[in-house]
């Protein structure tokens, strides 16, 4: 399907939430969508908004869908933060996080130094989504950043796509930090076309000779858009059909689902 709109196109941009699975459930039998694609001849490398898993945890995930890839395939929006944390700041810079044990390993490893005393101070608040998210975390931040220090968040994205249903993602935690402090976040993720940029430099392809696929457009298809890549979006995930049809501009192509997207 692919083909039927460019083709030039040399190398795919995938999200991962809403397009692959939503949580524990595959969307499609990933192995042979991959198969499919490797037999096209496309470069591909993921790239998500989600902060709460390592790159080692997602290459996990994927093996137990039957699909096989390198690290390096993998960006995250964890990665990215870690990456802008660690050019904008000097080594050991505090920081303190509100998200997962995974993105606070992931900040340690670009030689920041994460702080969850409440009692020490920080220079930083990076927010994320939290499972085990308290009253006292919201408090601790909230303090911090009206005291001055900068106030990060990994990503925008308000829900997370399960097989429950969409529940609280990243933006709702942020969301709740800028209402109360009165400050806005600086945002990493998508739709910032860091992430987009990284992946180009991966792939070693021209924004033109790529396509992204995703499944929210105010996060995956409007960074793409802004990093000047071309774009399919899935009705798997976060937006409808009607939400695309409406959305300006509109992606270049609107798929069913992966599988789909990938089919001769």
């Amino acid at each position: 399907m692919i083909s039927d709109y460019f083709s030039n196109i040399k190398a795919l941009i995938l999200d991962m939430d809403g397009v692959l699975w939503r949580d524990t459930q595959p969307l499609g039998k990933l192995s042979a969508i991959f198969d499919q694609i490797r037999a096209f001849g496309y470069k591909f490398v993921f790239v998500t908004n989600n902060a709460t898993r390592t790159v080692d945890e997602y290459l996990d995930k994927l093996a137990g869908f039957g699909v096989q890839v390198e690290g390096e395939q993998i960006l995250t929006a964890a990665e990215a933060t870690g990456w802008y944390l660690s050019e904008q700041y000097p080594v050991n810079a505090s920081v303190y996080v509100v998200g997962q044990p995974s993105l606070k390993h992931t900040i340690t490893a670009h030689g920041l130094n994460v702080v969850d005393d409440t009692k020490e101070d920080a220079r930083v608040v990076v927010a994320s989504l939290d499972y085990q998210l308290t009253y006292e975390k919201l408090k601790h931040a909230s303090l911090l950043i009206q005291a001055g220090c900068d106030f990060i968040g990994t990503n925008p994205d308000r829900t997370l796509p399960t097989p429950e249903g969409f529940i609280p993602g990243s933006g709702t935690v942020i969301e709740a930090l800028e209402i109360a402090t009165g400050k806005k976040a600086k945002i990493i993720g998508k739709p910032d076309p860091l992430l987009y940029q990284m992946a180009l430099k991966h792939l070693r392809t021209l924004p033109h000779e790529t396509l992204a696929v995703g499944d929210r457009l105010e996060t995956d298809i409007a960074g793409a858009q802004a990093a000047g890549i071309h774009t399919a979006l899935v009705l798997t995930g976060a937006s409808s059909i009607k939400q695309a049809q409406e959305y300006n501009p509109n992606p270049d192509i609107i798929s069913i689902n992966f599988t789909e997207l990938v089919s001769l």
